[in-house]
């Protein structure tokens, strides 16, 4: 392989040389010269052959000449076949060498490497999970000259094959290796199911998908089952985890009875506010929000609670049930507060924003699925969806402050008698 090709502009190439790779492939390098050649398309085409002649010569010598060949060896014809450039079936022609003295065919150590889909899975799945449906991928291929392209049930089959590998991934991902100090949990609708998802937050600030589960609803009896298995997988709350929730009572219910009702659980408190100003007439609903909003940007437990207290006159004059759903929970909604914060990390922890907003970006990619069928298709695209993003995310606002929360977290936990905690020890 000499050469590498460039196209500069529409209908023009230019060669632009290939240096330091040899004309002789051998095994070591094979890896790296099919990675390079499939990134050239369609242009890779030209390059693939020069692969091909290369090892032929390596074997078999040059054409019409008798020497610098190994023994045995001699081209035997052509033969056609197919090979893959990224995610693209393409026909190609390659020179047979066969050993004479052995009887046998030569296999070309290249052909069979570039036969192997290796990258096309990877590159349809991407395809596929950004919107292009498989019935439109044939038509896709076809811009490629010389593609043969896919058919929709292969389309659909080697997705569904990359995304299985994607679920058993998130499935068997070991979360010992991350220290989680915080833990998010919403849910996350498909058809007539919900999908609760679990999004840790590490000690440095990264998001980091934990799992999911399928089930009706946020519900007492399956929640736990799923906290138990990211314990199992290595989830860490020995050293105290702070849970972020939106209320739902299956859910808490599962985070007392998994982790202990020492954990601290933070209630959304955009969640609390709406199902408040819920009660209201529509033209007090605002007012009501920013004043509820103000009391909650209070930076210490005391000032919230007394701005939270005031309050609660004026909106039992309004809706006596606006009260009582204040009441609900309230000293949840202030949990950031009581560990003391709230300042540092109310903007990234106050809410379940953070997995709203990995949820909005998975349904950026489900979106075009009008038909849910199974359970596991459910689950393949969401596992696929998740891990693509999760590389994307970044870390939350204020993350520099996680260590104050750390502290907090282990301050917060019940001191057994005869034992010393480790801040005090410090």
């Amino acid at each position: 392989m000499q050469r590498v090709f460039r196209v500069t502009t529409p209908g023009k190439v230019k060669d632009i040389g290939l240096r330091g790779l040899g004309n002789a492939p051998d095994v070591e390098g094979l890896d790296a010269k099919v990675a390079l050649i499939q990134a050239l398309i369609p242009l890779g085409l030209q390059a693939v052959h020069e692969l091909l002649e290369a090892e032929v010569r390596a074997l078999a010598g040059a054409r019409h000449r008798r020497t610098g060949r190994q023994p045995g060896c001699v081209r035997w014809g052509q033969q056609r076949g197919s090979i893959y450039l990224a995610d693209q079936k393409l026909p190609c022609t390659h020179t047979r060498v066969r050993d004479r003295v052995q009887n046998r065919e030569v296999p070309l150590q290249s052909y069979h490497a570039l036969q192997l889909p290796r990258a096309a899975d990877a590159g349809l799945f991407r395809k596929v999970l950004l919107g292009l449906s498989c019935r439109d991928y044939a038509a896709a291929a076809a811009a490629v000259p010389s593609a043969f392209g896919l058919s929709a049930s292969t389309v659909s089959r080697r997705f569904i094959q990359a995304s299985a590998k994607q679920l058993q991934a998130l499935q068997e991902r070991d979360l010992a290796a991350q220290e989680v100090v915080a833990v998010v949990l919403d849910g996350k609708t498909f058809a007539q199911d919900s999908m609760v998802i679990a999004l840790g937050v590490t000690l440095t600030g990264e998001k980091v998908v934990l799992g999911f589960v399928q089930t009706a609803t946020e519900n007492e009896r399956v929640c736990p089952a799923f906290l138990r298995s990211l314990v199992a997988r290595g989830l860490r709350v020995a050293r105290g985890l702070l849970v972020v929730l939106d209320g739902a009572k299956g859910l808490r219910a599962a985070v007392t009875s998994v982790f202990g009702a020492q954990t601290p659980v933070h209630r959304c408190q955009w969640h609390k506010r709406e199902n408040v100003v819920a009660y209201l007439p529509t033209a007090l609903q605002d007012p009501s929000r920013r004043k509820l909003q103000a009391a909650y940007e209070r930076s210490t437990y005391a000032e919230a609670t007394a701005a939270l207290g005031r309050l609660r006159p004026e909106l039992r004059l309004l809706n006596a049930s606006a009260v009582t759903s204040l009441d609900e929970g309230l000293e949840e909604t202030l949990t950031l507060h009581r560990l003391g914060v709230f300042r540092e990390l109310g903007i990234s922890l106050k809410t379940t924003n953070c997995l709203e907003s990995l949820n909005s970006l998975v349904e950026q990619r489900v979106a075009r699925v009008d038909r849910w069928r199974t359970s596991d298709q459910k689950q393949r695209w969401l596992a696929a969806a998740l891990l693509d993003i999760e590389p994307r995310l970044r870390r939350i606002k204020g993350f520099r402050a996680l260590p104050l929360l750390r502290v907090a977290l282990e301050r917060a936990l019940p001191q057994q008698e005869g034992t010393v905690s480790i801040v005090q020890a410090a």
